[in-house]
């Protein structure tokens, strides 16, 4: 991270109105202040960073902090800005939409406000989509439901067709919720909009189960997602310890990071294996999980697995890629595939009994919990300041636990994944007393 604009955010142009939020610019009035263009937080907090900036001299790699401007670009009254919900679904997408239509009425005074249904899809017009008005009145209640009330897809449309009809619907501002695929595709709406020299902000709200999303402390939906994972982990335990060598596996979402495994077995310490994609583990041999698992039974006549759906690829011989239509690897199924394989392991050597659980449907169709619904809010907050202050390309995000806004480019080049050798994992292993090898 050498250049010091990195997470610069680019701008629609100078902002000529007025806020209308009456908010203060002095400190020490009991009001909540503007947020000046020249707030920034630091993004490597740590005591060697802060070293090298010192010894050379160097500013350090600052972040926009997010929040309301006192200028800002678009006159409210007269702006329409549009929701759009793309790839899997996720608990909070409801109280995001909820809290940008709340935002821009309530906050700003924009009047007309429109759903784009079932993703980029709804933004093709050759697709058949109408768009939705949205109002308060509308979205009061959404938040309790789980799923996406504007409906969602995968995969891509034609950039210029989505922004021939964002210009001919007259839209200043689109909201995109969604992850890595749904991030990128924004971005290159952004991209085609700036060709254009048109005057539209594009925002991203990061939303992805697998909280995969790159430099920010966590996407929204990860915490309810291991909430409602837990208790499944508790009942699947009680299962396993009701029959002699009674084995529970049950496969979470997690395509290329872990976290929900990881972060539910943690959750409800019930778990004696986490696998997940980040490991490169084996079957068989002295160090293979399938010894570590006969040792267990050997000792407490019961284990209970948690896998990620995206571990254990390397195990399939004969495995074929083949893509989603957001171009995400189809893995292989782990999760029977496991049972399976224990079940001719232990055929001969000792009598076990497998049941194999996938509640992944039902925990990212969840409502959010109290914790998710409090950050989607906020979320949504941001992400309407910063598009009503014309700033475009960013998403709203919470970095070392403040709202900052960041640009997409910088959070979509790599997944973030579970570091092995981290505090994290390491609580992970202290919790399953897992073999540090099958780390």
């Amino acid at each position: 991270m050498s250049d010091k604009n990195i997470f610069n955010i680019e701008n629609l142009g100078a902002p000529t109105y007025r806020s209308p939020l009456q908010l203060s610019t002095v400190k020490g009035d009991h009001i909540f202040n503007f947020v000046s263009e020249s707030d920034r937080l630091v993004f490597d907090l740590s005591m060697d960073y802060y070293n090298h900036c010192l010894n050379d001299g160097e500013s350090p790699i600052c972040m926009e902090q997010a929040g309301p401007r006192q200028d800002i670009f678009f006159d409210a009254k007269n702006a329409t800005a549009a929701i759009v919900t793309c790839g899997g679904l996720c608990p909070g997408i409801n109280n995001v939409i909820r809290g940008l239509v709340m935002a821009l009425h309530y906050f700003y005074g924009v009047k007309k406000i429109v759903g784009i249904p079932y993703g980029y899809e709804g933004l093709n017009p050759e697709k058949g989509h109408e768009l939705v008005e949205l109002t308060p009145d509308k979205v009061k209640d959404i938040h309790q439901f789980g799923g996406t009330f504007l409906g969602s897809s995968r995969g891509g449309q034609d950039v210029s067709v989505m922004v021939d009809t964002l210009e001919s619907n007259k839209i200043d501002m689109l909201f995109a919720i969604g992850g890595d695929g749904t991030l990128k595709g924004v971005n290159a709406i952004g991209e085609e909009i700036s060709k254009r020299d048109a005057k539209i902000s594009v925002v991203g709200i990061p939303k992805t189960i697998d909280n995969d999303i790159d430099l920010i402390d966590e996407s929204f939906g990860f915490q309810t997602a291991f909430d409602v994972a837990s208790p499944i982990l508790r009942d699947a335990h009680n299962e396993a310890t009701g029959a002699y060598n009674g084995i529970s596996i049950i496969k979470l979402m997690g395509r290329d990071s872990g976290f929900i495994a990881a972060s539910a077995a943690l959750a409800m310490p019930v778990v004696n294996f986490v696998l997940v994609p980040e490991m490169n583990f084996s079957l068989e041999g002295e160090n293979g999980f399938f010894a570590a698992l006969e040792q267990r039974l050997l000792q407490k006549k019961h284990a209970v697995i948690v896998v990620a759906e995206g571990a254990g690829q390397q195990l399939f011989k004969e495995r074929q890629i083949v893509t989603d239509a957001s171009g995400n690897v189809q893995h292989e199924d782990i999760g029977v595939f496991l049972k399976e394989k224990i079940s001719e392991y232990f055929k001969g050597k000792s009598p076990v009994t497998i049941k194999y659980i996938d509640p992944s449907y039902i925990v990212r169709c969840a409502p959010a919990n109290s914790s998710d619904s409090v950050y989607c809010s906020r979320l949504a907050y941001h992400a309407v300041h910063g598009a009503m202050a014309g700033k475009t390309k960013f998403v709203a995000s919470r970095v070392n636990n403040r709202y900052v806004y960041i640009p997409i480019a910088e959070v979509t080049k790599k997944r973030k994944k579970i570091d092995l050798e981290g505090e994290f994992w390491f609580s992970v292993l202290q919790s399953t007393g897992q073999p540090f090898f099958l780390g």
